[in-house]
């Protein structure tokens, strides 16, 4: 016949790390003997207990005291007596601050008591059955046990233990299931247990297996619908005695109402917070978070904001941020307008609410349709003001900052205290580096007119340059370029810095600089300003030319140096002295080069457009060069914006030259004509109604021959059908004549090419214009 026996090894001792304790560290080897005697199956455990010295003081003697625990521990070995000593000698004179450490850890989750839930006696595991049989009386003595049973799990060394007792929490999982709605105190606490194990990852399953989650859904559910009644009741109390000629005693009843209410409202939001921090320690897993979403978490918890009580706003604003970085609850909030009751919590004196408040709304300020909620909540104002406070600064310049990204609210930044204080803080910062927070909202707001004469009131514009030239600073400069682009006054500032930044444009420097020195010149439209004179001191114009080679720099530098090129072509000398350097080669090499990139393309035949204006340029690009024929090309381009540049454009060369007058002209009409072919090609029609489509032989002559061909196409009963009124019948017979020169013809949508071509004619500088009109791909 076999038995068990067991025994002790390795037994270890060390002090607790936050409570007046030793812990005992041991094993126990369990052996299973055969009929003989002869050992068949062994298992070894590894076991902890925690004696607590509940006793010591800095006038126990140790000696004493280890000598009891030796005697009274049956797991210490007596030659260990001394070992002991020396660990409570430390417990003794170790520093009250770790302990406090340790109670302040456990303290962390305390809530408020309120009468009714605190006990006079203290709880000890060893009388967990006790406290087990209480909960099966009358509901004061289930309040009892519970609230003994809750002093034992707030002390995370005995949930281990209160878990091997499965009897426990069975026996509070049925007494809440059952009757928590008998007593507010008596599910406060309970839930308050179930929270001590939700603590912990490792007991989610325990709690998830008693159904406790869903059983606080239901609870803050009821408890909502409880605090409506409530109100309801108060508001017809109220009117009942304002209305009434007896009203003192209707008063009074409203009084004692309204006393009774604040009483029961303590403790439905102690509840509530309870219950609600329990859920936010289960939805760690983010499937128990997707079951509480289809339970109308987040609409519950945008109720709750309305509330008073800043440590349950905590909770319910630490639930929402949590909630927050999905889409779907996300849309949730935004349903149930939750910005504009967050926007009461901001400025707020509980700092950890206001912090949390605020990470929520950062969280929220990614939607442009939150964003505008948050402006119309007047939240501009409140964050402004939270700059002063160093805690909130960096949260809320972020927040500020996606505001600031929508144009239509920049203008509102005027009215606040925020750009000042921005400019204070960006000057403090001396040399050292700038917070991208910082430096990126100020970029943004100074994209705005109105801002923009904020920034550069007193010596603003001037400080700015001062730290972005000495010390090189591209965000900086980035700023000064978006304050260069406004009309009025702020414009005038620059003419004091002009030289400065054309100082700053050179091989030696960074091309990031170079870009944003040369954007900021180049929204200098400023009369008073003699571009021919900066050019010159500076020595711009080689640079400009070297930079327009495809290859020479970055894109973004090149086509820097283009808009540049536009902006100095308004003023007649200058735009003469680029001429003079051989710019315009250089800037329709750029453009074959460059063909596939419409920024580009539009920059450069802008800078054309600029050129015509002045008689001396404008010789120059009609006679020295091939761009007009760029330009006629470029009529048709896909891009808006390029066509209408180049119409402008070419509408100018007509005017002062008859030659490129008359080729613009037929190319015009050339195009128009078809694009009427192209539609006519593509109707579907019969034999009858359209008889001028077909031969005398009955054949279909579109796309047969070439259209010009074929001038009957373009009469009709009435005479002549023309997209252009300026031509005439006797200009068909002069090209079937061959008075004019023949050129090709584009014969439907599919065999126009998509591409730019390089001219549009395709010529090299040797070859006769209006000869075999060719493309070249883009």
């Amino acid at each position: 016949m076999s038995h068990v026996t067991g025994r002790v090894r390795g037994c270890s001792l060390d002090v607790h790390p936050t409570e007046k304790a030793l812990v005992v560290q041991y094993e126990v080897e369990a052996t299973v003997l055969g009929a003989l005697g002869d050992p068949m199956v062994g298992e070894r455990k590894e076991c902890q207990k925690i004696i607590r010295l509940k006793s010591l003081n800095p006038n126990t003697d140790t000696a004493l005291l280890a000598q009891k625990v030796v005697e009274e521990c049956r797991l210490i070995h007596p030659s260990k007596l001394q070992e002991v000593e020396q660990l409570l000698f430390y417990l003794q004179n170790r520093k009250q601050s770790n302990d406090n450490q340790g109670k302040k850890c456990i303290a962390s989750r305390d809530f408020k008591p309120y009468q009714g839930l605190e006990l006079e006696e203290e709880a000890s595991i060893t009388n967990i059955e006790e406290y087990v049989e209480l909960l099966y009386e009358d509901i004061q003595e289930k309040i009892r046990g519970a609230t003994l049973i809750l002093q034992l799990a707030r002390n995370p060394d005995n949930l281990e233990e209160l878990i091997q007792n499965q009897t426990v929490l069975g026996a509070l999982a049925r007494v809440l299931r059952e009757e928590w709605k008998q007593s507010v105190d008596l599910a406060t606490t309970i839930v308050y247990v179930f929270f001590c194990f939700s603590s912990f990852s490792q007991f989610h399953v325990l709690v998830t297996h008693f159904k406790i989650g869903a059983l606080c859904m239901n609870i803050i559910e009821h408890e909502l619908k409880r605090y409506d009644l409530w109100q309801d009741e108060l508001q017809k109390k109220k009117k009942a005695y304002e209305g009434s000629s007896e009203n003192q005693n209707l008063k009074k009843e409203h009084e004692r109402s309204f006393r009774k209410y604040q009483s029961l409202l303590i403790k439905q939001e102690q509840l509530l917070r309870v219950s609600l921090c329990l859920l936010l320690n289960l939805a760690e897993d983010t499937r128990t978070e997707l079951k509480m979403r289809n339970k109308d978490i987040v609409h519950m918890l945008v109720k709750i904001l309305d509330r008073e009580d800043k440590e349950l706003l905590l909770v319910v604003v630490s639930f929402l941020k949590k909630l927050s970085i999905f889409l779907e609850n996300k849309n949730d909030m935004a349903e149930a307008f939750a910005v504009g009751k967050l926007a009461q919590l901001v400025p707020c004196e509980h700092h950890e609410l206001l912090s949390t408040t605020l990470r929520l709304l950062l969280n929220l300020s990614f939607d442009t349709s939150l964003r505008s909620q948050m402006v119309q909540a007047g939240l501009i104002p409140q964050l402004s003001s939270l700059l002063a406070d160093e805690g909130q600064r960096q949260l809320s310049m972020c927040i500020l900052y996606h505001i600031s990204m929508d144009d239509r609210f920049k203008s509102m930044f005027a009215d606040t205290d925020c750009i000042p204080q921005l400019m204070k803080m960006l000057f403090d910062c001396g040399e050292e580096k700038i917070d991208v927070e910082l430096i990126s909202l100020c970029i943004n707001l100074a994209a705005n007119q109105s801002n923009a004469q904020v920034i550069c009131e007193g010596a603003g514009l001037k400080m700015l340059m001062k730290r972005a030239i000495k010390l090189k600073d591209v965000l900086v400069m980035k700023i000064i370029r978006n304050l260069s682009q406004h009309n009025g006054p702020t414009k005038s500032l620059f003419l004091d810095h002009v030289g400065d930044l054309a100082a700053q444009i050179s091989e030696g420097e960074a091309e990031e600089f170079v870009i944003e020195c040369l954007g900021t010149l180049s929204n200098l439209t400023i009369a008073d300003l003699d571009w021919a004179l900066l050019l010159t001191e500076y020595h711009l114009v080689p640079y400009l030319k070297d930079r327009l080679k495809a290859g020479s720099a970055e894109d973004d530098l090149i086509l820097e140096v283009v808009i540049m090129i536009g902006t100095v072509s308004m003023d007649d000398p200058c735009a003469a002295l680029l001429a003079k350097s051989g710019i315009i080669p250089a800037l329709i090499q750029l453009l074959n080069a460059k063909q596939e990139d419409d920024e580009f393309v539009c920059q450069i035949v802008y800078v054309f457009y600029q050129m015509v204006f002045h008689k001396a340029t404008r010789d120059v690009i009609i006679k020295d060069t091939q761009a007009p024929a760029y330009l006629i090309d470029l009529m048709h381009d896909n891009n808006a914006e390029i066509r209408r540049v180049c119409d402008n454009t070419l509408d100018i060369i007509a005017e002062h030259d008859d030659d490129w007058g008359k080729k613009i002209q037929t190319e015009k009409f050339r195009w128009f004509n078809a694009q009427w072919l192209e539609m006519v090609e593509h109707r579907q029609m019969d034999d009858v109604g359209e008889p001028f489509l077909y031969d005398e032989d009955g054949e279909y002559i579109i796309g047969s021959t070439d259209i010009l061909e074929r001038p009957h196409l373009f009469y009709s009963a009435d005479g002549i059908i023309s997209a252009d009124p300026a031509f005439n019948p006797e200009f068909y017979m002069d090209i079937q004549s061959g008075e004019l020169e023949p050129c090709g013809y584009m014969r439907s949508a599919d065999q126009i090419p998509a591409e730019r071509p390089i001219s549009v004619y395709g010529l090299h500088s040797d070859q006769h214009l209006f000869y075999n009109y060719t493309t070249a791909s883009r």
